[in-house]
């Protein structure tokens, strides 16, 4: 049965896009059977992995609205393992057409019912606010990862993003929980970005990540070529966070990808190999 995790925070620019993005492909590229679901208007997650923006074609609106199934919206992308239910900007009108629905808030967890046993993991990129959107992706997900810069504004969004979560235990979905704490575009030169880390560790424990997403050049260009970072350069500090960061989360949940089950494998192979020799003049 695939996890449901959300990328969340209702601030914008903190990360989450490009979290989402970047943490489905290094999963998918480890192996894993990652579904990402883009649930904001702006569509970014979508033409992030290259597809087009395309208002004629199903997106989460339909599944949401009931007017198309989960498995007959979801695309492939250019990573093997990647899936893509894509975004669109017909999205911005759920939040008024669902509003006078009784399960309003628990949509997208019926939608993504059927689907959720083929992937391993399944990530929902949530938009800028707390919306109907935002909380159809609280009350379908398992578990959250909350992007934020190190600054002091981010601390303060987070405690209205806590008391969200907990009305949403409350009223949807009693087993959410915060997955993990993300520190992105950061830069551990300032006096600033590591008081804040340190407050976050001091609150968070254990639910902060040690993986940290540096500020880079590369996860800014990624994007407008329509690829993750991974695929755009494979050498780039940040794509060396992301595969950091999905390791991290794979460890946490006790899980292990093929590919490493393969390094592994290989290592030993090479451990048990006996060395030959070095022979010097004069042979002997």
């Amino acid at each position: 049965m695939g996890k449901i995790v959300g990328v969340v925070n209702q601030k914008g620019g903190v990360g989450k896009t490009t979290t989402a993005i970047n943490l489905s492909a290094s999963l998918a590229l480890e192996g894993i059977d990652v579904l990402l679901v883009d649930c904001d208007p702006q569509a970014n997650a979508t033409s992030g992995l290259g597809i087009a923006r395309d208002d004629d074609r199903h997106s989460v609106y339909e599944v949401l609205m009931g007017l198309a199934p989960a498995d007959q919206v979801i695309l492939p992308t250019e990573i093997e393992h990647l899936s893509l239910l894509p975004g669109s900007k017909n999205l911005t009108g759920a939040n008024i057409e669902l509003a006078p629905a009784e399960d309003r808030a628990v949509r997208l967890r019926k939608a993504l019912e059927p689907v959720k046993d083929k992937y391993e993991v399944i990530l929902l990129d949530c938009p800028p606010a707390l919306d109907l959107l935002t909380l159809n992706v609280l009350a379908a997900a398992n578990s959250l990862i909350v992007t934020m810069q190190a600054e002091y504004f981010a601390l303060e969004g987070i405690s209205e993003l806590i008391s969200t979560l907990e009305r949403v235990r409350e009223a949807f979905n009693p087993e959410v929980r915060i997955e993990g704490v993300l520190l992105t575009m950061y830069d551990d030169r300032t006096n600033l970005a590591q008081q804040v880390t340190q407050t976050l560790r001091a609150h968070f424990k254990d639910q902060l990540y040690r993986s940290v997403i540096p500020r880079n050049i590369r996860l800014a260009e990624a994007p407008s070529h329509g690829k993750p970072v991974a695929l755009y350069d494979p050498r780039s500090r940040g794509t060396e966070a992301y595969f950091e960061l999905a390791g991290e989360y794979l460890a946490r949940n006790g899980m292990e990808s093929p590919r490493s089950k393969e390094r592994k494998a290989a290592a030993s192979v090479a451990a048990e190999t006996p060395k030959r020799a070095v022979r010097f003049w004069p042979y002997s």
